[in-house]
């Protein structure tokens, strides 16, 4: 199937659903860093642009996509965030509006799982349904489709002239029935059985073991201060034996392969790499979706 993916980031979705044997056309992303990312590691083009332009949507029109998939910004929506609409909520509708406009057959609309307590949400339902998708759509938490990190990310499948709820039995048929540590996906590659993962408040444990799933991988990435005082759930109190991740260590924890090209300065790295989707999770709903197409 043919593919486009709007507001790419660094290809986290991309790699999920080229890995799962979509033919991806063309993506499509206004910050730069991501981008620049993009570009060294898929063959296929990516546009840095607007999609509010009219002329990229008649382009993204006149390329005939079976599936549009994306995930529009979603700062606005974030628990790290302000929790205030503005533009990227807008861009959500932007989304919408886009699929509606193009009509692929199929569509994946990735976002934070707080997007289920917004309003814009229902904006977004009612334009797609206005437009004969029937929609499957979940908060999945990422540990259970292959990925070593407990990332819960709300993900929203439409069909057209389908019935709501058409992918839920397929979905399920392939969950793991407990969550995927980093061990379990990594083994010992890390060299390490405790790190660091700086913590939005130091009322939260920072250090974590090998033998579960990561935390969710953010934007931030610090090294251990070294003043740091251990919490009470922290999974060691000896210090010696911790380090924070390097950025491409954070990488394969969202399943990038070793050999993706991380390129640009590394503040802007560590943020593509937290805001970006998991490629097994991406792989998954790739796989589910061309499951369904065989039936």
């Amino acid at each position: 199937m043919r593919l486009i993916d709007l507001f790419s980031g660094c290809g986290g979705m991309s790699l999920g659903f080229q890995n799962a044997g979509f033919d991806i056309i063309a993506a499509y992303d206004k910050w730069e860093p991501a981008v620049n990312i993009y570009k060294e590691n898929f063959a296929h083009p990516i546009y840095e642009c607007d999609l509010n332009n009219s002329d990229v949507i008649d382009q993204i029109e006149s390329s005939h996509p079976d599936i549009i998939i994306g995930g529009p910004p979603c700062q606005d929506f974030s628990i790290a965030g302000l929790r205030s609409l503005g533009e990227r909520a807008n861009l959500t509708i932007k989304f919408a509006e886009i699929v509606s406009q193009v009509k692929p057959k199929w569509f994946v609309m990735e976002n934070v799982y707080n997007i289920v307590r917004m309003p814009i949400l229902s904006t977004a339902i009612e334009i797609f349904k206005d437009a004969n998708y029937g929609l499957t759509y979940r908060v999945f938490d990422a540990s259970y489709y292959g990925v070593p990190q407990r990332r819960k990310r709300f993900i929203m499948i439409g069909c057209l002239d389908e019935r709501d709820g058409f992918l839920e039995c397929i979905l399920d048929n392939h969950r793991a029935s407990k969550p995927m540590s980093v061990y379990d996906y990594l083994g010992n590659l890390l060299g390490t059985e405790f790190y660091y993962m700086h913590p939005r408040s130091y009322n939260r444990r920072a250090i974590f073991s090998i033998y579960e799933p990561s935390a969710t991988i953010r934007g931030v990435n610090r090294p251990m201060p070294s003043n740091y005082k251990p919490h009470h759930a922290d999974k060691t109190a000896d210090l010696s034996k911790v380090r924070a991740l390097s950025s491409m260590e954070r990488g394969l924890i969202q399943t990038f392969p070793s050999d993706f090209k991380w390129v640009g300065n590394k503040s802007d790295i560590e943020q593509a790499i937290g805001n970006a989707v998991p490629v097994r999770l991406a792989e998954y709903i790739g796989d589910a979706i061309l499951e369904y197409e065989q039936r």
